[in-house]
């Protein structure tokens, strides 16, 4: 694995790192992690609860 990593995978790192409770149920997903997908502009960070299927998303936009 490479030591430098873009800004994109550090921060898909720190969200499966600390942000991996359902704020919907409160179900801890220690087997996830959030996916991520471009378009255009945006980058988006989706996390969805095996347990109760709740979607979280965050949205980074490039200008």
């Amino acid at each position: 694995m490479s030591v430098h990593r873009s800004p994109f995978e550090r921060l898909r790192e720190k969200f499966d790192e600390s942000e991996l409770r359902c704020p919907e149920c409160g179900y801890v997903d220690t087997e996830g992690g959030w996916r991520v997908t471009t378009s255009g502009g945006r980058v988006q960070y989706q996390f969805v609860c095996p347990s109760c299927s709740a979607v979280e998303t965050r949205e980074v936009r490039l200008e």
